[in-house]
């Protein structure tokens, strides 16, 4: 009879993910090898490098090692490049820590020392307990120290690509885009004028205005999603107005923006989104679900109109979605018709920035600590081209990468998606904060009247 795993599928996948696309090989299962420290050796040792998965009440903790188990001895010198993480039952967000740590096992257990922290992790087979430094507890997010476990597995790990510096690598990206994720469920907007924001996305037919949203999306439920719908061609697929809300996972809150997609601009005339259309989203006039009709824009009394928008209807951030391998060859009637828009978005005042999508050497665009993004010479190129085009500050120029046809989501993918979505809020707050103050006293003022009542 097969020895299967413990974890579910989308547990599986998560750490497949973390480590680069690897495969696992299930090597040994304490509730069926034996919960003795030279039973797991027997069958762990010289099988290249390991994940050990240990089972516990509230949480799944484990290692990384990086090369073959330690072979048994009473100190063990060698420093092993390994990392630590945690997983929430029935989640798939993993917590890492990355320690370079000294691996020594007996026959009693298998421990991981640090020359700051003494023992940092430590597995006991014999009764099924295991141990966590302080330290690491807090950064893998445990609420034990010490804790029996109902199961421990050990897998080979088949694929991975080798060297201290590519784990530091995947497990610094795996908790930078746990840092955003954070920051952004818990943004709110700047000076509490509105409760969420609204980014409208405008672009040339087939820039990936859609798929930018679907990639927010999908960063937030865990999972690649299409909900807008995408096109190819040389037409706009969008035609309706669309506001969209992004949840906080499958039955999570709505986080506090709305990104706004619109109908393509198109150089033909009559074709693709009206200039007139623009200043009425720009406004907020124009309410969900409107069909766009390139031959007439929308008056006063069509009822999708909003006569008289409030603040919160309002966009607050434009983002010229453009890709980055067509900005060469736009078109002089494009780079007119974007001037044009421009000009709207000038004349209201609100926040502006490029999105760059289709950048294909995103993992060349990241450096190691993930802090900043190094432009790299091509990226660098057509922040420098938006720049002269647009007149957009360098810092509002930001490179993403959507998700088109992939089936699973890259961490280096969603730190950019998850940067550029952070520094677009953050445009979002200058601008609410720089507004006129007879519009805030407006606002303060409606605001008053509806605690009174």
């Amino acid at each position: 009879m097969a020895v299967t795993t413990r974890l579910t599928w989308n547990e599986e996948k998560s750490l497949q993910k973390l480590l680069g696309s690897v495969s696992l090989t299930l090597l040994y299962k304490s509730s069926v090898h034996g919960r003795c420290t030279s039973e797991m050796l027997d069958r762990c040792s010289n099988q290249g490098s390991t994940i050990t998965v240990i089972y516990c009440p509230k949480d799944i903790v484990g290692i990384f090692i990086l090369g073959h188990y330690p072979i048994m001895s009473e100190k063990f010198e060698k420093s092993n490049s390994s990392f630590y993480f945690s997983l929430k039952n029935n989640e798939t967000e993993i917590k890492t820590a990355f320690l370079n740590t000294t691996l020594t096992i007996t026959q009693k257990e298998l421990t991981a020392c640090h020359p700051d922290f003494q023992d940092v992790f430590s597995l006991i087979p014999n009764n099924s307990t295991v141990y966590l430094h302080s330290s690491l507890v807090n950064e893998l997010g445990v609420k034990f120290r010490s804790s029996r476990y109902s199961e421990c597995e050990v897998f080979r790990v088949e694929g991975i690509k080798g060297g201290n510096g590519y784990i530091s690598r995947i497990t610094g990206a795996a908790q930078r885009r746990h840092e955003l994720l954070a920051d952004l469920r818990t943004y709110k907007p700047s000076e509490d004028l509105v409760s969420e924001i609204r980014i409208l996305l405008l672009g040339p037919v087939g820039s990936g205005k859609s798929s930018f949203f679907n990639s927010v999306k999908s960063v937030f439920q865990g999972h690649v999603t299409r909900q807008a719908a995408v096109g190819f061609d040389s037409t706009s697929i969008t035609e309706l107005y669309r506001i969209y809300s992004v949840k906080d996972g499958k039955d999570g809150e709505s986080l506090r923006f709305k990104l706004c997609d619109s109908m393509g601009l198109d150089e033909k005339e009559g074709a693709g989104l009206h200039l007139d259309d623009i200043c009425h989203i720009l406004k907020g006039c124009i309410a969900n679900r409107y069909h766009f009709n390139p031959q007439q824009p929308i008056t006063s009394r069509h009822p999708c109109f909003i006569v008289s928008p409030s603040l919160q209807d309002r966009i607050h951030c434009v983002a010229y979605v453009l890709d980055s391998s067509s900005i060469s060859t736009l078109s002089s009637k494009m780079v007119e018709k974007l001037k044009q828009v421009q000009k709207e978005v000038l004349n209201c005042g609100i926040q502006q920035v490029a999105l760059l999508t289709n950048v294909t050497n995103y993992q060349e665009v990241l450096e190691d600590d993930f802090l900043n993004m190094n432009k790299s010479v091509t990226s660098g190129s057509k922040i420098m081209e938006v720049q002269k085009m647009l007149h957009i500050p360098t810092s509002n120029i930001l490179m993403v990468e959507n998700y088109a046809s992939e089936l699973e989501l890259d961490p280096l993918k969603d730190i950019l998606i998850l940067s550029a979505l952070r520094q677009i809020l953050r445009a979002t707050d200058d601008y609410l904060e720089d507004l006129p103050l007879e519009e805030t006293d407006e606002v303060v003022g409606m605001s008053q009247l509806r605690t009174c009542d």
